[in-house]
């Protein structure tokens, strides 16, 4: 398992989290989200999941990666 922190913009609440995390569940990732400091930490399997898809189901909910 790989883990990486992403910086992300948009993200200001309970639902933010819900979106997010569960998005990141449905690709096989693990999301762990802190608002405080507007940042997603994920684990993943390297071997299946690219960082880039990981990017691209977090913008889709509508936040921005920095």
């Amino acid at each position: 398992m790989k883990n990486i922190t992403l910086q992300v913009e948009g993200m200001s609440c309970q639902h933010c989290v819900n979106s997010i995390e569960g998005a990141l569940k449905e690709i096989g990732a693990k999301g762990k989200v802190d608002l405080k400091n507007n940042s997603v930490e994920v684990s993943f399997d390297e071997n299946q999941i690219s960082i880039e898809l990981i990017k691209e189901t977090i913008e889709d909910q509508g936040y921005e990666v920095v």
